[in-house]
């Protein structure tokens, strides 16, 4: 095992024992080497990488944020891998928006319909009707609209699932909008579509909200000429 190994075993053994917990700091460097007998290199080079796993942050200086803090971040971590081999086309985007479609179908079968990430469904849905909404606005609100109906669901390894795979293909949703003969009227019937959705979650009629959500996501990808098992999309 090489040494900065020994270090993440240590923290994983430690976040398991409840030792350490997600707020909690971090030994300093110096005496975290002395006491797993390993280099000081071996522990930043274990930080950097628990930093790109969305596990910790680190701070420099002094104060309060000073010092490396436990967090918890998994989807950055997912989406950012997701996204490197996406980039590689190892990854195929139309497998990612199957993947997509298989883990929301079940995601808003599954939602609670008192849950209160349908209120904030509502809202970002009216924040989407404004008059001349920008395309790149009206595409963020989506991906929060689309990720609080997987949040009601209530299971958290669903909803970071969903926010690395919504994360590692954002910009190739962008630049498909460009393929869209007439956005505004794309525009009309994703909103119309969504409205149909959340009233299926909010209805309890889970076996309709897949069932629209899927088409939903589907269509759009069909209309912006991303089929399945076809032509991959220009790399941004």
């Amino acid at each position: 095992m090489k040494t900065h190994q020994l270090v993440l075993t240590w923290i994983e053994n430690e976040l398991s024992e409840g030792r350490l917990a997600v707020g909690g700091r971090l030994p300093a460097e110096r005496s975290l080497a002395e006491q797993l007998q390993v280099s000081r290199t071996s522990v930043r080079e274990a930080i950097r990488i628990l930093e790109a796993m969305g596990v910790v942050r680190a701070g420099v200086g002094s104060g309060p944020e000073a010092g490396t803090v436990v967090i918890s971040d998994p989807t950055a971590a997912l989406g950012s891998a997701l996204r490197l081999h996406v980039a590689t086309q190892h990854l195929p985007v139309a497998d990612i928006v199957e993947t997509r479609v298989l883990l929301e179908s079940w995601a808003v079968s599954h939602a609670r319909p008192d849950s209160p990430e349908l209120a904030s469904a509502a809202n970002l849905l009216d924040e989407m009707e404004a008059e001349e909404i920008a395309v790149e606005e009206f595409l963020a609100l989506d991906v929060r609209f689309h990720l609080a109906l997987a949040d009601a669901a209530g299971n958290a390894v669903v909803s970071a699932m969903m926010g690395s795979l919504r994360e590692s293909i954002t910009g190739y949703a962008s630049l498909l909008t460009g393929n869209l003969p007439d956005w505004h009227a794309t525009a009309a019937r994703l909103r119309s579509e969504h409205h149909g959705i959340l009233a299926a979650v909010q209805s309890d009629d889970g076996e309709r909200a897949a069932k629209l959500v899927a088409a939903h996501i589907e269509g759009y990808y069909k209309e912006a000429g991303l089929a399945s098992g076809g032509p991959e999309p220009a790399r941004p």
